[in-house]
């Protein structure tokens, strides 16, 4: 129990905060006892301090083995700013010269730095290793460990060299850490880095807030996402392409269209990229077209929307690209487009890499198309590749559950399709089995002498589309895996021999089918408030007083708080305290009176009637969208354009404005 305080208390001493979030307790203490930790915990879960905490509190210097420098130097200001003493956090990479190089080994002779974050690179350069052999380690924190596998996002060759320079340097306990991975990459960074015993702590990944949607990539889809921009006025954005060219094409297209956008990517010079992502913060600009350099070190709470012009090469990729929409548990949505060409495009790049990185690379295409094409939960889908179980079959919050396809029987096919994998000794992949299910003689069939199993053809009646989704959603429901060490192989579970056994009911959803005319749907999800025109006035107010105070917006009021003031209209500085995250502390700043002054005057000249009832409220509404009418026509807009932007009939607008002059 007084271990279990005297952690609190240093949480409290160094880091100002009076709990824990989810595991992190948990992980610090397994390091304290001195073994081996295996931490997966999606972005903004509080990875960091799972090692920053433990350096502090234990003998000698900790190593923390990391591929960004920015993020480095960040940590390593934060580590400072905590400490009493100079030198408590350094790092050692390629932009430190001769005598920063020193001034960091002299610190650490002299027991000063508890922290030490070092690029891998920088890591196996000889003088350093035999420097760190004179030196007491802690532990080694591996950083964005997912990197060691080729299965991974993000590979990088070097991370495979950790393990046999920390036998170099000298044992102590290994600590691995990752935003995202799933059975395959997990099991690549442990035995690479020679902790398969270690414990294994893993978080949810479950987003709640974040609405999925996958559209077809038709050619119209640069007026798509000006539509889509357009009908989300100063909310913030990232849209992600695969190319520089792409990336600069639709920045220009999006300022053509009166968007503040601009472009990101690794071929600009870094002073135009910190430029970039500072006006991005202060929302000088509203959205940033990207490749995925953008997003590594930036932590913006408010990214309202993350569009994938490109479908991702990995799913991996696709969820921590996500990852950065709703930060702060507001709206985030989560929108792509697919087309198979772009697959075809994504396939053809590997030509020329070594066959095992081709075949890495396709299985991942592979996973990523399932999902782009399922017609299941999209949550479910995405989960379950990261070997999560989603209990519910509709999460309510993406396209496939807003608008959910028919289900059709699969008992039949299921049985067929376990009887297959079966018959071919559970060692092919799927894209095999279906050629085998659909009686497919093809070269590598022909070589097994698989076609002449009684087993083979055995679907050769059924649609051919059917048996993507009957694997697909065999897996998710338990009676097949895919297996870990060689990727890809399908295997029957012992939930799947029962099902044979004793087959029942198994009914299923078609994939969906991408033609590249298809218009798209719209998104009906997300925060929407009462009142919008009073809700753009408010953001006006906002970014005004953020310019003033040289602050971000979201620094002044959260979005959430702009859209609650924008239904229930809190005209007195009393009333603004119960809006959601507006405390004692916003109340007392000069700016919360302009905010309520504004929506005074706002409701006094539109006639609002602030009620807390909702009957009245709805009345109040009415009377908004009569007064928007009559502002809309006073402004020369065509009716059916009017009709169209506040989401009414023709007929129903004609009858709203009709008695209105």
């Amino acid at each position: 129990m007084t271990e279990k305080r005297n952690l609190t208390e240093a949480l409290k001493k160094y880091f100002g905060f009076d709990t824990f979030k989810g595991d992190q307790e948990r992980i610090i203490q397994n390091l304290l006892d001195g073994n081996d930790t295996f931490v997966l915990m999606p972005t903004g879960g509080g990875k960091s301090l799972c090692y920053q905490l433990p350096s502090l509190l234990m003998e000698g210097t900790a190593i923390v083995i990391s591929p960004l420098i920015a993020l480095m130097k960040n940590q390593v200001d934060v580590i400072t700013n905590l400490s009493e003493q100079e030198g408590t956090a350094h790092y050692l990479n390629s932009s430190l010269n001769k005598a920063a190089i020193d001034q960091v080994k002299t610190d650490i002779m002299a027991g000063k730095t508890k922290l030490l974050y070092v690029a891998p690179e920088s890591l196996t350069k000889e003088d350093n290793v035999e420097f760190l052999k004179t030196v007491k380690i802690s532990f080694y924190a591996v950083d964005e460990a997912h990197c060691i596998s080729e299965w991974g996002h993000d590979f990088r060759p070097e991370y495979r060299r950790i393990r046999p320079i920390v036998n170099e340097i000298g044992q102590a306990p290994i600590i691995a850490l990752t935003a995202t991975a799933t059975d395959k990459v997990r099991s690549d960074i442990k035995k690479n880095l020679g902790m398969v015993d270690a414990k294994e702590f893993k978080s949810s990944f479950n987003r709640p807030n974040l609405y999925y949607e996958v559209r077809p990539k038709t050619k119209d889809v640069d007026k798509n996402i000006i539509k889509f921009i357009k009908q989300h006025p100063g909310k913030s954005g990232i849209i992600y392409c695969l190319s520089r060219k792409k990336v600069e094409e639709l920045a220009a297209i999006l300022r053509a269209n009166d968007i503040k956008a601009a472009a990101y990517h690794a071929g600009l010079d870094s002073a135009t990229r910190t430029q970039t992502q500072d006006a991005f913060l202060m929302e000088d600009i509203d959205v940033i077209v990207a490749t995925i350099a953008f997003g590594m070190g930036i932590d913006k709470p408010d990214v309202r929307f993350v569009i994938h012009y490109d479908i991702p090469k990995s799913l991996e990729g696709y969820y921590q690209e996500t990852g950065r929409a709703g930060r702060d548990g507001g709206e985030g949505i989560c929108l792509a487009f697919y087309s198979s060409k772009d697959l075809q495009k994504l396939d053809k790049f590997m030509e020329g890499k070594p066959v095992a990185e081709q075949d890495i690379g396709r299985q991942l295409l592979v996973e990523t198309a399932a999902y782009a094409e399922t017609s299941v939960c999209r949550r479910k889908m995405l989960l379950h590749y990261f070997g999560e179980d989603y209990p519910k079959d509709n999460c309510g919050n993406c396209d496939n559950c807003l608008h959910p396809k028919t289900k059709i029987e699969a008992q039949e096919q299921l049985v067929i399709t376990l009887q297959a994998i079966l018959s071919v000794k559970e060692n092919f992949r799927s894209d095999y089995i279906i050629d085998f299910i659909t009686g497919k003689e093809t070269d590598e069939i022909l070589a097994h002498h698989h076609e002449e199993l009684e087993n083979f053809g055995a679907g050769s009646d059924d649609d051919e589309k059917i048996w993507n989704p009957v694997i697909r959603q065999a897996l998710i429901a338990g009676y097949l895996k895919k297996e870990v060490e060689n990727y890809g192989l399908l295997k029957v579970t012992s939930a799947g021999k029962k099902f044979l056994k004793a087959p029942h009911s198994f009914m299923i959803v078609k994939d969906a089918e991408f033609n590249e005319d298809d218009e798209a749907m719209e998104h009906e999800g997300g925060i929407s408030a009462l009142d919008p025109t009073l809700s753009a006035m408010l953001r006006d107010l906002r970014k005004k007083i953020s310019k003033q105070l040289q602050r971000p917006p979201y620094v002044i009021f959260q979005d959430v708080s702009l859209e609650q003031m924008a239904t229930d209209y809190p005209i007195t500085l009393d009333e603004l305290k119960n809006i959601q995250g507006v405390g004692e502390g916003k109340v007392k700043q000069p700016y919360a009176k302009e905010f309520v002054d504004l929506i005074k005057r706002y409701c006094e000249e539109n006639g609002i009637e602030r009620q807390v009832d909702m009957r009245v409220r709805t009345v109040a509404k009415k009377s908004m969208l009569k007064v928007k009418i009559i502002q809309s026509i006073d402004r020369q807009v065509a009716l059916d354009d009017i009709a169209d932007a506040q989401g009414i009939d023709f007929s129903e607008l004609l009858d709203e404005g009709g008695d209105g002059r």
